[in-house]
């Protein structure tokens, strides 16, 4: 049986606010992604969206679903 999880993952408002607009970091999206790797999720799927903050700035984000197995035994 297969667990499954979505991810919104998008960086902090800091940036957006003096930019006017933030994209992801890729060195720190990679770790995200390693951390629940080592955790036993992969990427099924992504989709990357712009999101508005406060009706003036943007951010950018990815939708991430990951799987994994699920363990076993009673809930």
């Amino acid at each position: 049986m297969k667990e499954y999880s979505v991810m919104i993952y998008q960086e902090g408002m800091l940036g957006s606010l003096i930019f006017g607009a933030s994209k992801v970091d890729p060195v720190k999206f990679s770790r995200f992604l390693n951390e629940h790797a080592a955790l036993g999720w992969r990427v099924v799927t992504m989709e990357k969206d712009i999101r508005r903050m406060l009706l003036l700035w943007k951010r950018e984000a990815y939708v991430v679903v990951l799987e994994r197995e699920a363990a076993s035994g009673p809930r």
